[in-house]
C-alpha cells in the first residue's frame, strides 16, 4: 500500500486538491489532526445536550423516557463521529474538498444535537417520536459521508468496490431515515423502524470491509477513541460543576454538595486513569481483525461516561430539591452506568488480547460488588455522601489490578505477538 503523496507547499495548509487513495496505515508518528480536534469540538455539544435532557428525564422519574431518547440520541451521535474517524484515519486527504466535506458533517452535529430535546419530550408525551430535526442533523452527516466515499470510488480503483459499498448503505439508511421521520409513524412502529435501519447500518461497514480492507492506522484510531472519551468525561465534570452551582448560589455549601462535587472528580479521574490503562493502539497493531468489536463496543463505552455525567446531575437536582425521585435514583443513575463502562471496556481489552485475566475478572466482580452495595445501601437510607462515594470508589479497584496484574498481562501478549 503506497501513501498519497503530499503535494502541499507547507505542512497543514490545504492546497490543491489531492488524489484520494489511501494512507500508510503503518506511517510513523500519526497523530489527530487539528481538523479532526476541530470536529470532536461539535460533539461537545451534543454530549452535552443528550446527557442534560436524560438527567431532567431521570430527576422527573420517566425512566423510559430518560433510556429511549438517549440511547437514539447516542447511537447516532457516536456512529457518525466512529464513520467519520475511521474514513479519515484511512483516507484524509487534507485538501479544501475535504475540509469543506467536514464543515458540512459538523453543521449535521450541530443540528442534531439541538433536536435531541425534541425526542425527549415527544417520548415524555407518550405521542410518538419527534426525531425530525434529529434525523435531518444525522442525515446531513450521511449524505455528506456518501460523498467522500463516491469521491474515494472515483480516485482509487483498488478500493473501488469498497466505497461503493459503504455508499450504498448509507444511502439505503439515509432514504429509511427521512421515510420514518416524514411519515410520523406512531411509537412503536416508530422504535421498530429505527432498529431496522440501525442494523443497516451497522452492518455497512461489515459487508464493505470483505472486499478490500481499508487503510486505517491502529495507533491513529486507539489516539481518536481516547480523545472522545475524554470530552464525554469532561461534559460529565463540566455538567455537575454546572449543576451544583445553583445550589450553592441559592442555599450555600452543603455537604451532600461538596461530596457531590469530590465524588465527581474522583469518578472522573477513576474512568479515565482505568481507560488509558489499556495500551489499546498497541493491542489494535498486533490483532487488526479486532477493529469491529473494539469499534462498535465503544458505542456503549462513550454512553456509559455520558450518562455517569447525567446521573451525577440527576444527584444535584436531588440535594437541590428539584427531582422527584430520591437518592436512591440518584445512586443507581452513577452506579449503573460505571457498571457497564467496567465490563464493556475490560471486555474489549480481552477480545483484543484473546484471553482473559484471572485477576483483572475478580477485579471486576469486586468493584460491581462495592456499585451494588452503594445501591443497595441507598435504599435503606444511609447518608448519600457514603453510597455515592462508593460508588466513585469502585472504579479504582480496577484501576489498581491494570496497573499492576494488566500491565504484565498486556505486556506479555505482546511479546508474544512480537516474537
Amino acid at each position: 500500500m503506497s501513501a498519497a503523496p503530499d503535494t502541499r507547499p507547507f505542512p497543514g495548509v490545504a492546497g490543491r486538491v489531492r488524489r484520494m487513495i489511501g494512507r500508510d496505515p503503518h506511517e510513523s508518528e500519526r497523530a489527530s489532526t487539528p481538523l479532526e480536534l476541530l470536529f470532536d469540538l461539535a460533539f461537545v455539544v451534543a454530549f452535552g445536550i443528550a446527557g442534560e435532557q436524560m438527567a431532567h428525564a431521570l430527576a422527573e422519574g420517566h425512566l423510559s423516557t430518560a433510556l429511549g431518547g438517549f440511547a437514539f440520541g447516542m447511537f447516532s451521535i457516536v456512529w457518525a463521529w466512529i464513520n467519520f474517524s475511521w474514513f479519515a484515519s484511512a483516507f484524509d486527504t487534507d485538501d479544501w474538498v475535504y475540509r469543506v466535506t467536514t464543515m458540512v458533517q459538523m453543521v449535521g452535529v450541530v443540528i442534531l444535537a439541538l433536536g435531541l430535546s425534541d425526542i425527549f419530550h415527544s417520548l415524555e408525551k407518550g405521542h410518538g417520536v419527534d426525531n425530525t430535526v434529529v434525523v435531518a442533523g444525522y442525515v446531513v452527516m450521511r449524505v455528506a459521508m456518501l460523498a467522500q466515499w463516491l469521491r474515494l470510488a472515483a480516485q482509487s480503483p483498488e478500493h473501488r468496490k469498497t466505497a461503493l459499498t459503504y455508499a450504498l448503505a448509507i444511502a439505503i439508511a439515509q432514504v429509511g431515515w427521512v421515510v420514518v421521520a416524514a411519515v410520523h409513524l406512531a411509537l412503536v412502529p416508530t422504535i421498530i423502524g429505527s432498529m431496522v435501519l440501525f442494523l443497516i447500518e451497522l452492518a455497512g461497514p461489515a459487508l464493505s470491509e470483505r472486499h478490500r480492507a481499508t487503510p486505517w492506522h491502529p495507533h491513529h484510531i486507539a489516539e481518536r477513541y481516547g480523545l472522545l472519551a475524554l470530552i464525554a468525561l469532561g461534559e460529565g465534570v463540566l455538567g455537575t460543576v454546572a449543576a451544583v452551582q445553583p445550589i450553592i448560589e441559592e442555599h450555600g455549601w452543603s455537604g451532600d454538595a461538596i461530596v457531590l462535587v469530590v465524588a465527581g472528580v474522583v469518578l472522573t479521574f477513576g474512568l479515565w486513569w482505568a481507560y488509558f490503562a489499556v495500551p489499546f493502539g498497541h493491542l489494535l497493531h498486533r490483532n487488526r481483525g479486532g477493529a469491529f468489536p473494539f469499534g462498535y463496543l465503544h458505542i456503549l463505552v462513550f454512553a456509559s461516561i455520558a450518562a455517569v455525567g447525567a446521573g451525577l446531575h440527576v444527584g444535584a437536582y436531588v440535594i437541590e430539591g428539584e427531582a422527584h425521585v430520591g437518592y436512591g435514583a440518584a445512586v443507581r443513575a452513577v452506579a449503573i452506568p460505571v457498571a457497564v463502562f467496567l465490563i464493556v471496556y475490560l471486555g474489549i481489552a480481552d477480545i483484543l488480547v484473546r484471553r482473559v485475566a484471572a485477576a483483572q475478572v475478580g477485579a471486576l466482580v469486586l468493584a460491581l460488588a462495592v456499585l451494588a452495595l452503594a445501591v443497595v445501601l441507598s435504599e435503606s437510607g444511609t447518608p448519600f455522601a457514603l453510597d455515592i462515594l462508593l460508588v466513585a470508589a469502585a472504579p479504582w479497584i480496577v484501576v489498581i489490578s491494570t496497573e499492576t496484574v494488566g500491565r504484565r498481562h498486556f505486556a506479555a501478549h505482546l511479546a508474544g505477538a512480537q516474537a
